[in-house]
């Protein structure tokens, strides 16, 4: 009988030492994924394109904060209203052209996003309300650039843009292939908005 009530025990040691064991196991692995990801969003922040990206870009950059909104190299007219002022064209060592800047409703209507996305169905599901649809064209070269996306079809630009107020604006940005060295300037085109023409710095 002691001897069975021993080897119980023993049993039931071993286990709670078992269970005691695997849970600090587990508690060190979750410090660790903790830490890693810690580390990973501090390298995300430092890095600067370019920005809201995925994909290889820091999206806040991108997004205007550290772009001179008083800059205008150069505007759009859209529909209803709309005015799309380009704060900065800049070409950054990735291999991408970043271009930035800002649209406001000058109407008096509220006015949304629909068709700056532009024509993809499978592009435009995949950024709504968006500004993907906008293109560059080296007309030396003979070519045109579509904004750029990865293996999901998700751009490397402005997302999720609400509806614009009367008087309101909104910052934008769009990433693009690089042109090559010699091409100095594109035309720029957002649908809905007539097109520019820009100089890459």
């Amino acid at each position: 009988m002691s001897i069975r009530r021993t080897a119980k025990s023993r049993r039931v040691v071993a286990a709670v030492s078992m269970a005691a064991a695997f849970a600090l196991a587990v508690t060190a692995c979750g410090g660790d994924d903790g830490g890693g990801e810690t580390s990973h969003a501090g390298s995300s922040a430092s890095s600067k394109p370019s920005e809201d990206g995925a994909n290889g870009a820091d999206e806040d950059t991108a997004a205007g904060d550290e772009v001179d909104s008083n800059a205008k190299l150069a505007e759009a007219k859209g529909q209803g209203g709309l005015t799309f002022v380009v704060n900065q064209v800049k070409r950054d060592s990735g291999g991408f052209v970043t271009v930035q800047g800002t649209i406001k409703n000058e109407g008096d209507q509220p006015k949304n996003s629909g068709g700056w996305g532009g024509a993809e169905s499978a592009v435009v599901a995949a950024n709504p309300n968006s500004v993907a649809g906008a293109t560059l064209v080296d007309k030396v070269g003979k070519k045109r650039y579509y904004v750029l996306r990865d293996t999901e079809s998700r751009c490397l630009c402005t997302t999720g843009i609400l509806p614009l107020q009367p008087g309101k604006s909104t910052p934008v940005f769009m990433q693009f292939p690089t042109p090559p060295a010699s091409t100095s300037e594109v035309d720029f085109t957002l649908p809905t908005f007539a097109t520019t023409s820009l100089k890459i710095s």
